[in-house]
């Protein structure tokens, strides 16, 4: 029996966009649900079982950009933005709260399908993941990143969620530690070089990171920049089963 296939949540105010983009993601393979308010997407999204999120970040009430980060704090389900032209700040704090991607309004739909099908492929479950961990546990300096929930917990218990991205950038590095990472290299390791990955995406995947595990982010000691290189991880990675 085939799998089904990806359920899609299409999260905006105004009805002719989320139902004309539905109907298009269905016709062309996908299944889509709609929802017209945060509130309305957060019911939609305990009753079901959703792969991905695309998300306008301007609605009434509770906008866009809260929601992205509850989805990213709370699960691994992915979210692609819908943003205006004009709306350069939301875009980058939606990428820095753990957003998988944007498009901007008035968008293609044929390129918000591309973007879809790009993210669902570096995000599929973790038997299909690009760097496979099979340790229960990895522990370095003050922390334990728990593979199997995707989570970090801290030497005094507090847990940190981690978004996909980030999840799998700090694999990449967990994997190899003092080693000198161009960000061509973090492309590869983390979304397969998906022609519509945007360079600068691992610079604020790494932003991101800093802010979750360094002591000080803005003087960085876990993961250095090495100018002309790109990134290396400091500190010394051990295994654990427990």
């Amino acid at each position: 029996m085939s799998e089904p296939s990806p359920h899609i949540l299409v999260v905006d105010d105004h009805r002719d966009i989320r139902e004309t983009l539905a109907r298009y993601l269905v016709k062309n393979g996908l299944r889509a649900t709609t929802a017209e308010s945060a509130a309305q997407a957060r019911k939609l999204l305990k009753a079901s079982s959703i792969d991905l999120v695309v998300l306008d970040i301007m609605m009434p009430g509770e906008d866009g950009l809260s929601l992205c980060r509850h989805l990213v704090e709370a699960s691994s389900t992915p979210v692609i933005l819908l943003t205006a032209m004009a709306e350069d700040t939301d875009r980058v704090v939606g990428l820095e709260i753990g957003a998988d991607d944007y498009v901007t309004k008035p968008f293609n739909p044929r390129e918000l399908l591309a973007r879809i099908r790009a993210v669902l492929r570096r995000t599929a479950n973790p038997s299909r993941e690009r760097d496979p961990v099979e340790s229960d546990k990895l522990l370095f300096d003050r922390w334990a990143l728990d593979v199997a929930r995707r989570h970090l917990v801290s030497d005094d218990g507090v847990v940190t969620a981690l978004s996909t991205g980030e999840y799998q950038l700090l694999i990449a590095f967990l994997k190899r530690p003092r080693m000198v990472l161009s960000r061509d290299q973090l492309l590869d390791l983390t979304s397969g070089r998906s022609p519509n990955i945007f360079d600068r995406s691992i610079d604020n995947q790494v932003s991101r990171l800093r802010r979750k595990i360094e002591a000080d982010p803005k003087n960085p000691e876990l993961i250095k920049t090495v100018w002309g290189g790109g990134y290396t991880f400091t500190a010394d990675v051990r295994e654990s089963g427990t």
